[in-house]
């Protein structure tokens, strides 16, 4: 067994096959695992899957969602089925679940990530590096709320996670969590161990000098429907020189708008043209919001080169990782698919292709957001 593998244990499936579950035990091995993580395509059968493995996985906890594409061994997957086994003799974990995500109280699930962190590190006291997962419903529309609402529980602690994906179907998002699939709801799991983390979120966009203002918003739905007082995707097709009647996903990965938060910017991107021609959001947008349009680097090159910086002072046994479905598309649209899977392959990132990233109080949109796991041992500037 490699150094990689005894200390994350990996499994992968095809979604289709009679025996997943079974595939996936095989393949991870006795454990006991004090977490499961399983990224699930939308083709399988998701709830049979959640109930299967809750039962026959040896884990404390086994958690997951629904992709819009897996990361695997083979890089970008398709149609898989993948596990992620956190072994208990290194790690201890908690997982809390949070439903009914448009009435989320803020304060209620920020006082239950601090009660959380405080009993498993009372509990676990000689694991001295900490970090939380978050998977959530990709259509709840509620991923901005909650990521700020639980940054206020987090403290210094890593908080990042992915939101649930349909392909580029966009009907049904699910997490799962003790054996059930849930809408509306998210999962965090809180983990203590003795591998330290680094967590990571990277894209390779620069806005230009190019602008427009949303003029008129529905921010409770994320929908634009004017930009510069005129209607959304028609204002949109005109700054690009293009039909507004042939703008479209591809459109919309390959020119990502941006906004200035904080010092930085970070992508809005944009799901579908509505029939009406208003524009439906990934994330939090507004009214009187200025949007740069962005140019992409090249892709592979990018990634390779911001992976490279994590072998410092060693290369991570695994890496975690959150890649919004836009940059699949990306990469597929300008034929660079290949390319981006053999870096990913090379540097042993395991994942999925999501409708959202989420790092630490913000919820953002054409990001690889994820984390780092290095031996135990290993002393990194800053590791949680």
């Amino acid at each position: 067994m490699s150094a990689a593998q005894d200390c994350i244990a990996r499994a992968s499936a095809p979604a289709q096959d009679a025996d997943v579950t079974g595939r996936l035990a095989q393949a991870l091995g006795p454990g006991p695992f004090a977490l499961v993580m399983l990224f699930v395509s939308p083709r399988a059968d998701v709830a049979r899957i959640a109930a299967e493995t809750a039962a026959r996985l040896p884990a404390t906890h086994v958690v997951g969602c629904t992709t819009a594409g897996e990361i695997s061994e083979a890089g970008y997957d398709e149609g898989a089925v993948l596990a992620l086994g956190f072994p208990a003799r290194l790690f201890a974990a908690e997982v809390l679940e949070l439903t009914d995500l448009d009435r989320l109280s803020r304060s209620a699930a920020a006082a239950a990530f601090l009660q959380l962190r405080q009993d498993l590190a009372g509990a676990q006291a000689h694991l001295p590096h900490e970090f939380a997962l978050l998977l959530v419903d990709g259509l709840s529309l509620c991923e901005d709320d909650l990521a700020s609402a639980l940054a206020a529980g987090s403290g210094h602690v890593p908080l990042i996670g992915g939101s649930a994906g349909d392909g580029t179907r966009f009907r049904e998002t699910l997490v799962i969590h003790r054996g059930r699939t849930l809408r509306n709801a998210a999962v965090l799991s809180v983990l203590r161990g003795l591998c330290p983390v680094r967590a990571l979120n990277m894209d390779h966009l620069h806005p230009t000098e190019r602008r427009m203002v949303v003029t008129r918003a529905d921010p409770a739905a994320r929908v634009v429907q004017r930009i510069n007082a005129e209607p959304a995707a028609r204002e949109y097709a005109r700054i690009l020189g293009k039909d507004p009647a042939l703008i479209d996903y591809l459109t919309f990965a390959s020119h990502p708008l941006a906004v200035r938060v904080g010092g930085r910017y970070h992508v809005r991107a944009v799901q579908r043209v509505l029939p009406s021609g208003d524009l439906l959001f990934f994330s939090a947008i507004d009214a009187g919001v200025v949007l740069a349009l962005t140019e992409p680097e090249d892709l592979p090159s990018h990634l390779d080169r911001r992976l490279s910086q994590l072998a410092q002072p060693v290369p991570p046994v695994a890496v975690l990782g959150f890649d919004c479905v836009l940059r699949r598309i990306e990469a597929e649209h300008k034929q660079l698919g290949g390319a981006v899977s053999e870096v990913l392959r090379r540097h042993r990132v395991w994942g999925f292709s999501t409708y959202g990233e989420q790092f630490g109080p913000l919820h953002v949109n054409h990001t690889l957001t994820g984390c780092a796991i290095y031996p135990p041992g290993t002393r990194l500037a800053g590791a949680g």
